[in-house]
């Protein structure tokens, strides 16, 4: 007489109970997995501390944002869609494989709230996920062994990429949606054998499937795929739990705290040392990062977390030109050292100490690999996970300054800096010569702060557009657009400083925290009511990295206002035959989300004609001027500034806008080494806005 077919809970196999078994499997499995994780967190104690506990509404939503609406996926449609498949597959099918692990020893265990209508629709919806994980891990897996993305690879210096793991990883996932799927199938099959009422199997879905070819099957064979489906999976369940915090799909686990714990503000560098005021800097023994104990437990856990996906690296310039760094490899090279400094199974008590305590640059991270960053931000922005990059690149340039250990080209512009103030060295009282010139003070007459008198606006010039020969003539533009917009405004000459944001970020804290006070004080006892500046990076500095100073406002944004106001009034274009295409420049768009402006400014010039480059706005392509790397020798196939004006080409125009004195400087020499000269030219919006205001 047929019988219906037995559960897990109530089996046996070579006369034991096969619910030992079931009780066994996660005893064991939570067990390891508990001891595991116990050790994972040892380098977290021991690293240095970090401030992640604030503003917890923010760090909420970006949970909903990042981790669980999974905002960032799409970027990399084919891949992003896929992962998002897998991913909510997974958090539908969590509560199922959390119930069968249950069911293995208690045959009617329902998860409370799951029965009756939701519990039908529940299983309705595991159905259709199991399927789609499934299809969605043979898509990944084709991407992997046929398509292979040239961000997959790995360079022979760093060892064997990681395709074999993904496939294994890919492998287990399937296992688990296949045998859930047979174990609810078989005993659907069953049902239908004996007359029984069967729960309702969602059509065209894996469990659907299998019900359809198993249901000629004998009950013997149903209650032997029954049972081995359970077990299979609940040994691959536990199995795949305890390996994740092994490898790269440690992520699995730690994407969720990674994400909740990321930076909320942008544009600024991390302190020295978290809960170490700036005025007791120099009580610190040491700067910067040197060992890998130095390193934050945020910073550890950005290794825990990256999922090797490689679009930090994809959208590096640096990796783009073929320098020696590749933010990828920062993040896993500290993973592997990590694992290796805090074993699993250690033979010895865990931690840093003795050989173990090795210095991070020469052994696992190269001098030039980490001097190579421009500071842009792009691998940052790309993260679906809230990687940091940047913080971790500053602190071991800041650990190298300490030792003596900077780049010969770097050198001198340091010294500089130190002594006048400005990385070319120019005397003090120079710094306000442009607006002194004859000619120009004849049209335009610029208050110079230096004697006590105070204007409500200041405009801050910074370095590069003070001594440049060629940058200064934005600072005689953006001037008589100030002007003409009828602002009270003056510059601080020989008491303004360089802002600092490359200093900071080269790693020459001390030299920023003096450059930070002496403007600051000038800058307060000149009476500005607000701020502007030309340059974005004096602008992110001035902003993100100041403290009780007036608003900041980078001259796109005053353009725009005092446009809109009809403060400033413009002619339509002079050259209709012109296509203009804007180049975002990194401190002002990644560091600032500020994009929209500067492209309202261009659009307000009737008749412009203007078009985006492939790479623009929070994916444009640094012109490779941040991080002092305008005096940087890097080894390098190619330079970006060429790069992003053969962009431009393609993208149809020839004239290339920027904001910013850094990529002017770099565009126009791009444009002579590409060897488009009168094919193309670059410009500044403020030159370009001068150029167009209506004669008064």
């Amino acid at each position: 007489m047929q019988t219906m077919i037995i559960s897990p809970a109530n089996g046996s196999f070579i006369g034991i109970p096969t619910v030992i078994f079931s009780i066994m499997i996660p005893l064991i499995g939570l067990a390891v997995f508990t001891y595991i994780m116990a050790m994972r967190r040892v380098p977290l104690i021991n690293a240095a501390p970090d401030n992640r506990f604030d503003r917890p509404s923010e760090r909420l939503f970006n949970i909903l944002k990042i981790w669980l609406a999974q905002y960032r996926q799409p970027r990399y449609m084919l891949a992003g869609v896929v992962h998002i498949i897998i991913f909510f597959g997974f958090l539908i099918l969590s509560v199922r494989a959390c119930s069968l692990v249950i069911i293995g020893f208690s045959e009617d265990f329902i998860v409370p709230g799951f029965s009756g209508t939701f519990g039908h629709i529940y299983s309705v919806f595991k159905d259709y996920a199991a399927t789609a994980v499934l299809i969605g891990c043979g898509i990944a897996a084709y991407r992997r062994i046929v398509v292979k993305p040239a961000r997959y690879a790995v360079p022979a210096k760093y060892g064997k990429d990681h395709t074999s793991e993904a496939l294994f990883v890919l492998a287990l996932i399937s296992i688990l949606m296949i045998s859930e799927s047979c174990f609810d199938a078989s005993l659907a099959a069953s049902n239908i054998q004996l007359g029984l009422h069967t729960e309702y199997i969602a059509p065209l879905t894996l469990a659907w499937l299998f019900k359809t070819i198993l249901t000629s099957l004998p009950a013997g064979g149903l209650q032997a795929i029954h049972v081995l489906s359970f077990y299979i999976h609940d040994l691959t369940f536990f199995f795949f739990l305890c390996f994740l915090p092994l490898g790269k799909h440690f992520h699995v686990i730690t994407s969720f705290f990674n994400v909740y714990f990321m930076r909320l503000d942008h544009g600024n560098i991390k302190p020295v040392r978290y809960g170490i005021k700036d005025e007791d800097l120099d009580d610190l023994e040491s700067f910067g990062v040197k060992k890998l104990g130095d390193f934050t437990w945020k910073h550890i856990l950005d290794f825990y977390s990256c999922a090797d996906c490689g679009r930090c690296s994809d959208n590096c310039p640096a990796v783009t030109v073929g320098r020696p760094l590749s933010p990828r490899f920062i993040s896993i090279k500290g993973r592997d050292l990590v694992f290796k400094n805090y074993p699993v199974y250690p033979v010895q008590k865990p931690g840093l100490s003795g050989k173990k305590d090795e210095d991070l640059i020469g052994t696992i991270y190269e001098e030039d690999e980490i001097w190579s960053c421009t500071t842009c931000g792009a691998c940052e922005q790309e993260c679906p996970l809230g990687i940091e990059y940047i913080d971790k690149i500053v602190d071991l340039r800041r650990g190298m300054v300490e030792e003596g250990n900077v780049p010969q080209s770097l050198q001198k512009p340091l010294r500089a800096l130190e002594k006048r103030g400005n990385p070319w060295g120019k005397m003090e009282k120079k710094r306000a010569a442009w607006a002194k010139d004859k000619e120009f003070a004849a049209e335009c007459e610029v208050k110079v702060l230096e004697k006590g008198e105070q204007a409500s606006t200041l405009y801050f010039v910074d370095s590069i557009t003070s001594f440049d020969d060629r940058m200064v003539e934005i600072a005689r533009s953006t001037s008589k657009l100030l002007d003409r917009a009828g602002l009270d405004f003056g510059v601080l000459g020989k008491k303004e400083k360089d802002s600092g944001n490359e200093v900071r970020r080269f790693g020459e804290e001390m030299l920023f925290q003096a450059l930070r006070e002496e403007n600051s004080a000038a800058i307060l006892e000149s009476g500005a009511k607000e701020i502007v500046t030309t340059d974005p990076h004096a602008y992110n500095c001035l902003k993100n990295e100041y403290n009780d100073l007036p608003p900041v406002s980078h001259i796109s944004q005053t353009l725009l206002a005092q446009i809109k106001n009809n403060k400033l009034k413009l002619k339509p274009v002079k050259d209709s035959n012109k296509i203009y295409t804007y180049h975002d420049p990194c401190y002002l768009g990644r560091h600032n989300n500020l994009y929209d402006a500067p492209r309202e400014v261009l659009d307000s010039i009737q008749g412009l004609n203007r078009v985006e480059m492939d790479k623009c706005r929070d994916r444009a392509f640094c012109c490779g001027g941040g991080g002092l790397m305008l005096f940087y020798e890097p080894e390098e196939e190619q330079r970006m500034g060429v790069i992003r004006a053969e962009m431009a080409k393609e993208a149809g125009a020839n004239v290339i806008v920027t904001a910013c004195p850094f990529c002017l400087v770099n565009m126009e020499d791009a444009i002579k080494v590409a060897g488009l000269e009168g094919e193309m030219e670059a410009i500044d919006l403020a030159e370009l806005v001068e150029q167009h205001l209506v004669a008064s």
